[in-house]
C-alpha cells in the first residue's frame, strides 16, 4: 500500500468559463467525479494504491495519482493527463466533454468540501494546512481561477454580490475590526459558509447569521458566473 499527501502565488483573477473538452484539458484532476474517475481509481486499487473507489476525484486520489507517476517515471502533478492515463489504463484518454469541467459554484464547494477538517495553519495554503485567504486561493486555483493571497485584495477579483443575492460559490469577507477586511470564506448556500477557522482549528463550516458573523459582515464578491 502506498500514502502519501497531497501538496498551491499570485495572478489577477482570469479564468475560463464553460465546459473544456478533453482533447483541450488532457486531464482528470482534483474535484473530477464520475465513472471515468472510478475506473481511475480501480486501476489504481487494482495496483495496490491506498485509494477508494467512489468515482470522487479527492486528496487521497491525488495522492495516488502522484505515486504512481512516480512508480513509472512519469511527470509528477497528481493530474491523470493523456500520458498517464495511458500507462494506467491502456487506452487512450476519452475525446468527450465532462461535466466536472464546469467552473461553477456547486464545482467550487464540491471541491472545497474535499478539505473539511483540514488544519488551519496562519499563513498555510496547502492541503497540510491553510488560512483563511490561502484555502480559497487553493480551492479556485484548482480549477483554474488564480485569485490573489489575502483577503482584503479578494475582494476585489470579482464583482460586488448583495448579502440577499448570494449564490455558492461567491467569496464572503469579514472585518474584526468592523472596517479592515480580515476574513474571507466561501458561501455554500443555505446562509452558510465553508473557510479555514482559526476558531475552529480546521476547514469547517459556519452561518452567516451567527450574531459576530452578522455584526463584522462586510460584503460579498462573486469571480465566477
Amino acid at each position: 500500500m502506498r500514502l502519501a499527501k497531497p501538496g498551491c502565488l499570485l495572478v489577477a483573477a482570469t479564468f475560463f468559463l464553460g465546459s473544456v473538452n478533453f482533447a483541450e484539458a488532457a486531464s482528470f484532476h482534483l474535484g473530477d467525479t464520475g465513472h471515468e474517475v472510478s475506473e481511475i481509481q480501480q486501476a489504481l486499487a487494482s495496483r495496490g494504491y491506498d485509494v477508494p473507489v467512489d468515482g470522487d476525484y479527492g486528496p487521497a486520489t491525488k495522492a495516488a495519482v502522484a505515486d504512481f507517476q512516480k512508480d513509472n517515471n512519469l511527470e509528477v502533478d497528481g493530474e491523470v493527463g493523456v500520458h498517464s492515463y495511458q500507462v494506467l489504463l491502456h487506452r487512450s484518454l476519452p475525446n468527450i466533454e465532462h461535466k466536472s469541467y464546469f467552473a461553477d459554484g456547486n464545482g467550487i464547494i464540491h471541491l472545497a468540501q474535499q478539505f473539511l477538517g483540514v488544519p488551519y495553519v496562519w499563513g498555510g495554503s496547502s492541503p497540510n494546512g491553510f488560512d483563511c485567504s490561502g484555502f480559497v486561493q487553493y480551492v479556485f486555483a484548482q480549477r483554474g481561477i488564480h485569485l490573489p493571497r489575502t483577503a482584503d485584495i479578494q475582494i476585489t477579483a470579482g464583482r460586488p454580490v448583495a448579502k440577499s443575492e448570494l449564490q455558492p460559490g461567491d467569496l464572503v469577507f469579514f472585518a474584526s475590526d468592523y472596517v479592515n477586511i480580515s476574513h474571507v470564506g466561501i458561501y455554500v448556500g443555505d446562509g452558510r459558509m465553508i473557510h479555514a477557522s482559526s476558531g475552529e482549528g480546521m476547514i469547517a463550516y459556519d452561518s452567516l447569521y451567527r450574531d459576530y458573523r452578522v455584526s463584522h459582515y462586510v460584503g460579498a464578491c462573486r469571480v465566477i458566473g
